[in-house]
């Protein structure tokens, strides 16, 4: 079991430091961070917590998968290694040409 767990279904205005003292009634917190939207500077609603051991996050799954935090339910589970995934393509207009014949 790792010590990095995921934490979802945060409510958008939960902050690092109510996360990290929060999971600390489980064990030593060696960090917690809310992950923000990068356009918006917004919470994406879900987090990440390092607890100092494995048994610490265990008893951080058990504690608090399914109970309330600042108003809503959340999920608490082992963090998984994220995926490689296939690059994005940038969002946006169509550069291409095309406009047919202009006869003027």
């Amino acid at each position: 079991m790792a010590k990095k767990l995921y934490v979802g279904g945060l409510s958008y205005g939960t902050q690092d430091g109510a996360l990290k003292d929060y999971f600390a009634q489980a064990g030593a917190v060696e960090s917690a961070v809310v992950i923000m939207d990068k356009m918006t500077g917004r919470s994406k609603g879900f987090g990440f917590v390092e607890m100092s051991t494995e048994e610490e996050a265990q008893k951080a799954i058990e504690m608090f998968n399914g109970k309330e935090f600042d108003g809503r339910t959340i999920t608490v589970n082992e963090a998984r290694p994220q995926e490689d995934r296939p690059p994005r393509r940038s969002g946006g207009f169509n550069h291409g040409g095309g406009g047919g014949s202009r006869n003027w």
